[in-house]
């Protein structure tokens, strides 16, 4: 899995690499640390599923300037020969501490920490932003339909619609990893080793003389893997159609697997539906919808009671519809042992090497502490090691673990912050506060 999140060092803005050859030419290779962390919540999130993490690591390890990347970088005339120098022998060699995949957070609570020399720890920025950004938006939104379904599969349908065909990769790891149970996206199923699913579009069904011709013909070639989309005419008839092909071919050991609905009075339609199944002998037939479905419409059709059996979630999820992205920051917070800091106006930032302490009661979350990283405060720390010297510490967790892991961090949350009536507010121990009032004054007399 990890040799696929191999990314050209070329997809960086301009200006990293014209900051790099200021610190380069005046050999400000001094250990640096930038910390990522999102500065306030988007839309109706009240909490973030952390991801990205896997794929950052790889990158890091593997990330290269190539001799046509040298020679691209020299046309632009920008740079000096000893920069280019410098960047052909580039290697990441840095640390990180992070949160683990899977964690839930909040805003202004890092999610990765990065240590290394000042050029090598700029030049990763809008690598880093763009990894976390898309995987976490996705996996939060994803796991929004996870509770939503309560306990019902959900499928990612949402490859077609993502912002590109790598984020729909990145899309169909982030709901994978989120609780969903499978994706339509083989790729994604070869690289990752995530289950792969899908039915039939209407257009297979129009191109045979007749909707029961469409479905015997494809429940010949998949007997044991039939799911028939019943809504491209008329959906009762076609529930009706999907009966006598499922009774005709029984004899045979074919045994349908499961009907989609994709438009239509979905709620109303889908009690019908489930009634004719019934009444056809096909009570363990399921009834799979899909659709312009988000956390919102599913939560809806469930609290209806209507007989859904699963959900195929698509572009809104895909691409986060009503959460596109995140005001994700990389922001310089400690430069050769001194404390940095940004005082812009909503936009204030806090130096030092961060740590996050999380306390619970019982098992649910009820206190995040935002301090430097060697204090001892009460309450579990979130970020850990994960590379030392450009490698990462361990192999790579299974979908397994974290999967799991956000299982058990959406059930410590209250339920006030699952339902999005409120998020959590990280506190700010008295440490960092010294340090954030000492370096303003530092600062200030500097620029006085």
């Amino acid at each position: 899995m990890r040799s696929w999140f191999v990314f050209s060092p070329l997809l960086t803005d301009l200006y990293e690499l014209t900051m790099a050859q200021v610190y380069v030419e005046r050999e400000m290779f001094e250990e640096a640390t930038f910390s990522l962390f999102v500065r306030e919540l988007p839309g109706k999130r009240t909490f973030l599923v952390a991801a990205g993490l896997g794929p950052l690591l790889s990158a890091l390890e593997h990330l290269r300037f190539t001799e046509d990347d040298l020679a691209y970088i020299e046309s632009l005339r920008l740079f000096r020969p000893s920069f280019l120098d410098y960047l052909k022998s580039f290697r990441f060699t840095g640390e990180l501490w992070a949160l683990k995949e899977g964690t839930v957070f909040f805003a202004q609570e890092p999610v990765v920490e990065v240590t290394a020399p000042l050029p090598e720890a700029q030049l990763i920025e809008t690598l880093a932003i763009n990894l976390v950004n898309v995987e976490t938006a996705v996996a939060t939104k994803a796991a929004l339909c996870v509770l939503a379904a309560q306990g019902r599969p959900c499928i990612d349908f949402g490859a077609r619609r993502t912002q590109g065909l790598e984020a729909s990769l990145h899309a169909a790891r982030a709901s994978y990893l989120a609780g969903f149970s499978a994706t339509s996206n083989v790729l994604a199923g070869k690289l990752f080793g995530i289950p792969v699913t899908g039915t039939m579009a209407h257009s297979f069904v129009e191109s045979f003389a007749t909707e029961e011709k469409a479905f015997f013909a494809f429940a010949q070639e998949f007997p044991d893997n039939s799911i028939f989309l019943i809504d491209t005419y008329d959906t009762l008839e076609g529930a009706r159609t999907a009966v006598r092909v499922a009774q005709a071919l029984k004899e045979k050991g074919f045994r349908l697997k499961g009907v989609r609905l994709d438009s239509g009075r979905i709620e109303g339609l889908a009690r019908e539906v489930r009634r004719v199944l019934d009444e056809g002998g096909l009570p363990e037939v399921k009834i799979f919808m899909s659709g312009g479905l988000d956390e919102e419409k599913v939560r809806r059709i469930v609290a209806s009671g209507t007989p859904v059996d699963a959900f195929g979630v698509g572009t809104k999820m895909g691409v986060s519809a009503d959460a596109p992205y995140l005001d994700l920051a990389y922001k310089l917070t400690e430069y050769a042992g001194k404390p940095t800091l940004k005082l812009s106006e909503g936009k204030v930032t806090f130096p030092g090497k961060k740590q996050v302490f999380r306390e619970r009661t019982e098992s649910e979350v009820a206190k995040d502490t935002l301090a430097l990283r060697e204090e001892g405060l009460p309450g579990e720390p979130l970020l850990s090691p994960v590379m030392q010297g450009g490698k990462a510490l361990s192999s790579p967790e299974s979908f397994a673990v974290l999967r799991e892991r956000v299982k058990r961090e959406l059930a410590s949350l209250p339920e006030k912050i699952l339902l999005g009536e409120r998020s959590l507010q990280a506190e700010f121990s008295e440490r960092l506060l010294t340090l954030y009032r000492e370096a303003c004054e530092r600062v200030q007399k500097g620029a006085s």
